[in-house]
């Protein structure tokens, strides 16, 4: 792998780091300071996140635009929904986050070696504490809010975004991620190597393919020959 690479990208989110609470935690929380019922999982949430990035302002703004389509398909008042995504953002904290294995190894393993540059589809304020929470705000050369400065992964454009800063040529470079629908395929759809944190999961059933599949982001350093 190494001598096949000049860049490595990155996913943040459960590639780099993860929350102390997950938001399966928090939405709970959420709905009963609302006083309302569950009407939506967190899953769903995840799977509909990208609808909004385009027409919001920043993290909160999508978070109640999301909740209150929610509410409105489900027979609630829209306000429901926008009340359960503040009770939902009064619980989140995003300093609150730790590692994934190997991650701050193997980030120091690459500076220098590599350049480096972070392709996430969270929000820019959100992202920022959490890379200068841990330490990290000053490793990556550029990092590329897809969804904000870019169309969100999976296309091809912020990954594109991103080894455009780099000066790299998408074959030449590596995009590390833990989503088979976003950093696999949006990976593939650019043209660049890609490597995905399969965590418990079967990598023989990976759909699509990736280059490489590591159980933790920290067993990239023994691919890395």
């Amino acid at each position: 792998m190494q001598s096949s690479v000049d860049a490595v990208l990155f996913d943040i989110d459960d590639t780099l780091c993860s929350y102390r609470r997950s938001g399966s935690e928090i939405l709970p929380l959420a709905f009963e300071q609302a006083g309302v019922d569950p009407f939506f999982t967190v899953d769903e949430y995840i799977d509909r996140y990208r609808e909004f990035t385009a027409e919001s302002d920043d993290m909160r703004d999508l978070r109640e635009r999301c909740f209150a389509t929610f509410a409105t398909e489900r027979g609630y008042d829209p306000e429901v929904g926008r009340a359960v995504a503040r009770a939902y953002e009064s619980e989140r904290d995003h300093t609150n986050v730790q590692l994934c294995p190997g991650a701050r190894e193997t980030l120091a393993m690459l500076d220098g070696e590599v350049a480096l540059a972070a392709v996430t589809n969270g929000a820019p304020e959100m992202q920022s504490v959490k890379l200068e929470t841990l330490g990290f705000d000053n490793t990556f050369e550029t990092v590329v809010h897809a969804g904000y400065d870019t169309a969100p992964k999976p296309e091809p454009d912020p990954f594109h975004a991103a080894l455009d800063h780099l000066d790299v040529a998408p074959e030449r470079a590596l995009h590390v991620g833990n989503s088979l629908a976003s950093d696999i395929a949006g990976g593939r759809r650019a043209g660049v190597q890609t490597a995905w944190i399969h965590g418990d999961a079967d990598p023989a059933e990976a759909d699509p393919r990736p280059d490489y599949a590591l159980s933790t982001v920290g067993e990239l350093r023994t691919f890395w020959k």
